[in-house]
């Protein structure tokens, strides 16, 4: 019997009964779990369970990178510094070598394929904060030296690969870190934006139109740093937009710095050929499963119709059969998203459309028929790349929250319903059972199994799941937990840890959760039932079988009858996170699975 069901006597979870069953929770045996999938190599994409993780926030278990560089290396000395425990927007010392020592943690949960955010070398310092998020890329051919080296990346890499667990990484091609500035925002000598940080980003943007009536930047190179970069075609101006900083519309969008950020040229054939060079090396030598594509919309449509069947091809020359790609295209229009698996050409994207949907409707409590209106613009995403793949809704990246908007349990805390804790526990559950069990491929958002809420966006979300020394992070209170981001937060108790292992042993358990067709049976126009279909055919001994689930979510805070079941006689139960008082109802905040 799960924690809902021995709790669900009073239709809730109350927060005393979780501690109780906590309390009462012997020790958990670290099982690797990966080990009965089909081997990586084999495996399809909508196959995996994604961990998304901050290498600098999880675990520091090699003290002696915790400074980057060493301090005689020239060569990288603008990659030392910025370690500060203390302080949010500074290195906190976690490494290569602790996400290693941490895989049983992960294999335990269910996790199939980690994705990291970018770990090549970084400028460690730029405006009185640091890289280390990793997207302030310097040098494309090395490991930043705070995370480890080359060979303990490749390390993880096999590590990860013996427990038959993928690695996919974090890419960048729309930008490199701050070098080039303008002497009109930063003076002569390019060094304005040391002097005065509150002007560093202060380069409105000059149009194409504008360049053509003569007005522009003149962009130089700060004495000394005229080689930062690597390969050295990068240090060249020429192969940047060098406009000033984008307004995140229109041109801007695309042809602007990132906030202050070197924005490459990525119409130019020769920034298209370098970029590809440089990924199809990483492949080379790194060997990863996959990449995760950072900044998608703000780069030319034409840049990834080359870019991304040359790094699919190229992976399959190295042996990499099943390597995938994926793009954040950061809009909510499924109209917006799907142009960049159809028309660019990316085999899928992350689908901020469906944490939209999750958000309306459990942060919201708007009906449910949203959920329906999402999907029913599933057919968007359709269409076939010879050269690349089907692409299908299926094949979307599904999360709840992430490192830039925050985690769902913000959401839920900052809500103006006013949540109990009883209350964001249920619904932050049936957010990532909605994740797991709708169409997609689920990630779960490091720390989201510990209870982590956060206080916003980007620095205010990134907690360290080692002992913190963060203030603003040890303050919060965590969800179905005494502890806080002060303790060492590895916990295979928690509530939400075990819950996240269950649904990827069902995710894992059902072909029709992972490839299965979706409909939508049932919505309404307000809280309460949501009840989807999902349909696989697959060969069993030379012969098709088809698996049918009937999956029902209720977003509302009371018992709804369930009289859709009577639509399907002889199905049977395979899956009731909290038990019903009868037969044909299902509990508040909880979900059902069915097979027909």
């Amino acid at each position: 019997m799960n924690f809902f069901s021995k709790c669900s006597a009073l239709a809730a979870i109350s927060l005393a009964c979780v501690t109780s069953q906590l309390s009462e929770a012997s020790e958990v045996k670290l099982t690797a779990k990966a080990e009965k999938l089909a081997p990586y190599q084999q495996r399809d994409f909508q196959e995996e369970v994604f961990y998304f993780v901050l290498p600098d926030r999880f675990y520091n278990a090699d003290s002696s990178n915790d400074l980057g560089a060493a301090a005689n290396d020239k060569k990288r000395a603008v990659s030392r510094g910025g370690f500060d425990k203390s302080h949010k927007g500074m290195y906190h010392g976690g490494d290569l070598a602790g996400l290693t020592e941490k895989l049983p943690y992960l294999d335990n949960m269910g996790v199939s394929a980690i994705w990291l955010t970018p770990v090549l070398r970084n400028r460690a310092m730029q405006a009185g904060t640091s890289g280390y998020h990793g997207y302030w890329i310097l040098d494309f051919t090395e490991i930043d030296p705070h995370l480890g080296s080359n060979a303990e990346l490749k390390n993880f890499i096999d590590q990860a690969h013996k427990r038959n667990i993928k690695v996919f990484f974090d890419i960048i091609t729309n930008h490199t870190a701050d070098v080039i500035k303008y002497k009109e925002c930063h003076g002569e000598d390019g060094l304005g934006w040391i002097v005065d940080v509150s002007k560093g980003n202060d380069c409105p943007f000059i149009s194409m139109a504008q360049l053509a009536n003569g007005k522009s930047y003149s962009p130089l190179i700060p004495k000394g740093d005229e080689a930062l970069k690597f390969p050295q075609w990068l240090n060249d101006k020429d192969v940047y937009h060098n406009q000033g900083d984008s307004f995140w519309r229109g041109e801007s969008s695309v042809r602007g710095d990132f906030a202050g950020l070197d924005d490459l040229y990525t119409q130019k054939a020769s920034v298209v050929n370098g970029m590809i060079e440089i990924y199809t090396d990483i492949i080379d030598e790194f060997k990863p499963d996959g990449f995760r594509i950072d900044t998608v919309k703000h780069v030319n449509i034409e840049f990834w119709q080359q870019f991304s069947p040359a790094l699919m091809s190229h992976a399959k020359t190295q042996g990499i059969d099943n390597f995938f790609m994926f793009g954040e295209v950061y809009s909510f229009e499924p109209e917006l998203l799907s142009r960049f698996t159809t028309e660019a050409k990316i085999p899928s994207v992350l689908d901020f459309a469906f944490q939209g949907g999750m958000t309306k409707a459990l942060v919201e409590q708007q009906g449910t028929e949203v959920l329906a209106q999402l999907f029913a613009k599933d057919h968007f995403y359709q269409t076939e790349h010879r050269a690349i793949s089907n692409t299908n809704a299926n094949q979307l990246v599904n999360f709840t929250g992430n490192h830039d908007m925050g985690r769902f349990a913000y959401a839920l805390k900052q809500s103006p319903h006013n949540y109990s804790e009883q209350a964001q526990i249920q619904r932050n559950l049936l957010a990532h059972a909605m994740m797991f069990f709708s169409r997609g491929v689920p990630v779960i958002y490091y720390g989201d199994e510990q209870g982590f809420v956060g206080d916003g966006g980007d620095q205010a979300s990134r907690q360290d799941m080692m002992p913190s020394l963060v203030a603003s992070y040890n303050d919060d209170d965590l969800l179905a937990t005494d502890k806080t981001t002060a303790d060492n937060n590895f916990d295979v108790n928690h509530l939400f840890y075990r819950n996240f292992a269950k649904y990827s042993a069902l995710y894992q358990q059902y072909p029709a959760l992972r490839f299965g067709q979706q409909s939508t049976v049932y919505a309404q126009d307000k809280p309460g039932i949501f009840a989807i279909k999902r349909s696989h055919t697959m060969k069993v001994n030379d012969q098709e079988q088809t698996q049918e689930l009937l999956v029902v979510f209720n977003t509302a805070d009371h018992w709804e009858e369930l009289d859709l079941l009577n639509s399907f006689k002889g199905s049977k139960a395979v899956y009731i996170s909290a038990e019903s008082k009868k037969e044909a109802q299902i509990a508040p905040l909880s979900f059902a699975i069915y097979q027909l």
